[in-house]
């Protein structure tokens, strides 16, 4: 069974607007390593549909980008990518599937079936899967920047405290620090 990995750029305050975050070379890199590392990406609906708006675009070569961002364009190309919604059903970017019925059910099959992980890129969706008790870690990218606005890192509250165990933090040239925390 592979883990379940959230993984967002956050803000000191909280924010996941990812409008907010520094996007360079060195972060999209970041997240191009936990890509090649996880066997499948999960989203909602939401962040599928912006992310089908943009990166298919990078991928191809019919938007300039830098060439880290292209190098994701491409391995998300490839990657499988699951799409929790109940209000669409087609999606119909490469590899892209799915999930649809009983959220605890269908994303445990996910976990099962995927020996390599899941890595999990979706706010609300996050929400969720931790009331369901599904998330096994954490990989943020903690920007330096107090954003002052939200969407927000689980804004409408949990059940309880998650007590988590520090595995790594590692401050990266741009001021970000990436934070790997895992259930304790």
């Amino acid at each position: 069974m592979g883990l379940l990995t959230f993984s967002i750029n956050v803000s000191l305050d909280g924010c996941i607007d990812h409008r907010e975050g520094i996007a360079d070379d060195e972060t999209h890199a970041y997240f191009t390593r936990l890509m090649d590392e996880a066997g499948a990406m999960l989203w909602g609906r939401v962040t599928y549909e912006m992310m089908e708006s943009y990166w298919p675009a990078v991928a191809s070569g019919a938007v300039d980008a830098p060439p880290a961002m292209r190098e994701w364009a491409r391995k998300l190309e490839d990657k499988p990518k699951y799409v929790v919604s109940s209000t669409r059903s087609d999606f119909p970017w490469t590899n892209s599937h799915h999930i649809d019925g009983d959220l605890r059910a269908s994303v445990q099959k996910l976990k099962d079936a995927t020996a390599d992980g899941v890595l999990l890129g979706s706010g609300k969706l996050a929400a969720g899967l931790e009331r369901l008790d599904l998330i096994d870690e954490y990989k943020f990218l903690v920007h330096p920047r107090i954003v002052g606005h939200g969407p927000t890192l689980y804004e409408k509250g949990l059940p309880g405290t998650r007590k988590l165990a520090l595995i790594s933090a590692q401050p990266l040239s741009n001021g970000v620090v990436a934070m790997h925390y895992r259930r304790a």
